[in-house]
């Protein structure tokens, strides 16, 4: 069933060059002077997939120490829910001030599939350690894989770009770490749009994460509406796939 992977794309968003081997990843860019993350926020976003309700998907970032904690779930609902039933949670912990992630984890639920993984970075031995278990079957599986050095993750980096500046024709560039390859992953700033969703009405910065293979490529683009302040808040993001488009629109925006 295609929602499956509607629910999870955009949140995994910069994952679609997550199959790229043997590519060069650069330092990842440290946040920009002044920017600060959230010390507690909870964005609430409505997802649709064409023209159905697909879903929701809530994200609460919290301070802790010198880290940031981030965790998401992404749940169907209605119809969609009645015919495949998707239940996941996300939770990344990173370094406030150079951005390097350290553990990222994932419990999804997802019809009949249910998989726990942990994803722990460890920058003394440059490398990132995968423990995954099917829930259903019992199987399990270890992976290491070296990395160059500070990178962010798959939840994390849709995020983290905010704290980036966002200069119309001006691109960046973040390492992604996921759980077996490493990816440069390029962020086209596009242009500026106004853009509605159910919180009011934002100006905002067009963001296209794009890299030289993927899952998605030759098959479809995704793109995120920052707002264009020194924010960067992410009210709308949106993957346009062969099989429909899934978008995801920001409901609400609460400091708790």
């Amino acid at each position: 069933m295609k929602i499956r992977t509607a629910v999870k794309t955009i949140f995994c968003g910069i994952a679609l060059a997550s199959v790229a081997y043997g590519q060069q990843s650069p330092p990842l860019p440290p946040p920009r002077a002044g920017f600060t993350f959230p010390q507690k926020q909870t964005l609430t976003y409505s997802v649709d997939w064409r023209v159905f309700p697909a879903g929701t998907a809530v994200l609460h970032f919290e301070a802790a120490g010198d880290r940031e904690r981030v965790n998401a779930t992404a749940d169907t609902v209605g119809a969609i829910n009645l015919i495949f039933h998707v239940s996941d949670r996300f939770q990344s912990t990173f370094d406030r001030a150079k951005g390097c992630t350290y553990d990222f984890d994932k419990q999804t639920v997802e019809g009949r599939r249910q998989i726990n993984s942990t994803l722990h970075i460890d920058y003394g031995q440059s490398k990132s350690i995968l423990d995954e278990k099917n829930q259903v079957t019992g199987q399990s599986k270890h992976v290491e894989v070296p990395i160059p050095g500070c990178m962010t993750d798959l939840l994390t980096g849709v995020f983290y770009a905010a704290s980036q500046p966002m200069e119309v024709g001006h691109n960046f560039v973040l390492p992604v770490v996921d759980a077996m390859h490493n990816v440069p992953v390029t962020m086209k700033v596009e242009g500026r749009e106004e853009v509605k969703t159910p919180l009011g009405s934002f100006k905002t910065v067009r963001v296209q994460p794009t890299a030289a293979a993927g899952v998605v490529k030759n098959r479809g683009n995704i793109w995120i509406w920052y707002t264009d302040d020194d924010r960067h808040l992410p009210v709308q993001m949106r993957a346009r796939l062969f099989w429909g488009t899934i978008t995801f629109r920001l409901t609400a925006n609460e400091n708790k």
